[in-house]
C-alpha cells in the first residue's frame, strides 16, 4: 500500500511580502513567514519599526528586510514589486478603521479607509499577481480582512464596505489568477489583541458585545493567525483559492 504524504509546511527558499508588518497581525504574519523558512520583506509605514523587528529576526537565524512603502500609493507600490519581486507570498495586514455611526461618516474618513483597505488592497495584489505571471511563477496571496467582511457591526458601516470589497476582488481575482497558479485567499479574523484592536476592547458596553458574540470564551491573540498564514502560504494549501479563513471563534456560527 502507498501511503500518502502531508504536504510540506515549510516555505524554505520562497519570497513574502508582508504588509503592515510594523504590528498586530502583519507582525505575526511576518514572524510565522520567517519561521517557516521564508525570505521575509517587511513593509509598513513606519521604517523604524520594521528595522527593529528585522534586527530579532536575523539574531534568531531568520531572514527578514525592512522596507518602508505606503500601499495608497499604488504608482511606488507598483514600481516596489518590479524591481524588488517577484514574491511568491503576499500577506497583505495594511488597515485602518475610523468607526462612527452611518449618519455620522464624513467623506474624508471614508475616503482614507477606502484608499487603504480596499483601493490599496486591490492594486497591491493585482501587481504582486502580475509579477508571478511576468515570472512564470504560481504564488500565494493573502488579505487580512476580518469577520465583519461576511457580517454587519455596530458603527462599522465603512469598515464592513470596504473589507466586503476585498472579499469581493478575492473571488473574482482568483478566478482569473487560477491558471497561472496563484491562489488568492483572505484571512478573516475577529476581535484580536492588538493595538488597534484596543480601541474596541478598552470599551466595556463593546467588548461585552465582542464577547457575547464569540463561542469559544475568549478573544483572539496574534498567534491564532500564525498558523493560518503558513498554512496558506505552503503546498499544504496548494488547491485553497477564493476562499475566507473565518478565524472568529465562532462568531459567524449563527
Amino acid at each position: 500500500m502507498n501511503l500518502p504524504h502531508t504536504p510540506s509546511f515549510r516555505l524554505d527558499g520562497k519570497r513574502a511580502l508582508v504588509t503592515g508588518a510594523s504590528s498586530g497581525i502583519g507582525l505575526a504574519a511576518a514572524v510565522a513567514l520567517a519561521e517557516a523558512g521564508a525570505n521575509v520583506v517587511l513593509a509598513a509605514r513606519s521604517l523604524s519599526k520594521l528595522e527593529e523587528l528585522s534586527v530579532q529576526l536575523i539574531k534568531k537565524g531568520m531572514s527578514a528586510t525592512p522596507l518602508q512603502l505606503d500601499i495608497t500609493d499604488v504608482e511606488r507600490t507598483e514600481a516596489v514589486i518590479i524591481e524588488k519581486g517577484p514574491f511568491d507570498i503576499l500577506v497583505n495586514s495594511a488597515g485602518l478603521a475610523h468607526h462612527s455611526k452611518a449618519v455620522e461618516t464624513l467623506p474624508n474618513d471614508y475616503d482614507s479607509v477606502m484608499s487603504l483597505n480596499l483601493r490599496g488592497a486591490y492594486f497591491l495584489t493585482r501587481n504582486a499577481a502580475m509579477g508571478l505571471i511576468l515570472a512564470g511563477k504560481g504564488g500565494s496571496l493573502m488579505n487580512i480582512t476580518s469577520q465583519m467582511a461576511h457580517v454587519g457591526g455596530i458603527d462599522r458601516a465603512v469598515y464592513c464596505a470596504s473589507k466586503f470589497g476585498v472579499e469581493g476582488f478575492t473571488k473574482a481575482m482568483a478566478i482569473e489568477f487560477g491558471p497561472n497558479q496563484i491562489r488568492v485567499n483572505t484571512i478573516a479574523p475577529t476581535f484580536i489583541r492588538t493595538p488597534l484592536g484596543a480601541i474596541t476592547l478598552q470599551d466595556p458596553e463593546k467588548r461585552k458585545w465582542v464577547e457575547d458574540k464569540i463561542k469559544l470564551p475568549r478573544v483572539g491573540e496574534v498567534e491564532d493567525i500564525m498558523g493560518a498564514v503558513t498554512f496558506l502560504a505552503s503546498k499544504a494549501a496548494s488547491l485553497i483559492t477564493g476562499a475566507s479563513l473565518l478565524i472568529d471563534g465562532g462568531w459567524t456560527a449563527d
